[in-house]
């Protein structure tokens, strides 16, 4: 119990760490789209950085590898 604090802490800080660096990594979504898309095709309007989160969030589940090899 009395390391409860010390380990809510560890957690909480990983947390947000996780969080920092997944919208740092976003960033560079947010300005391709923003850059080359925005004006070069009708109707796309820019997004925001959560927005960028969420579409590399999207092409990761979406693009994913999922095979698995067997070794005999």
């Amino acid at each position: 119990m009395k390391n409860l604090p010390k380990t809510l802490g560890v957690i909480v800080g990983g947390i947000i760490l996780i969080s920092l660096i997944a919208l740092l990594l976003a960033y560079p979504i947010k300005w391709l789209w923003n850059g080359c898309l925005v004006g070069a095709v009708d109707g796309v309007h820019p997004i925001g950085a959560l927005q960028a989160l969420g579409i590399s969030v999207l092409c990761g589940i979406l693009f994913k590898s999922h095979s698995i090899s067997k070794s005999e």
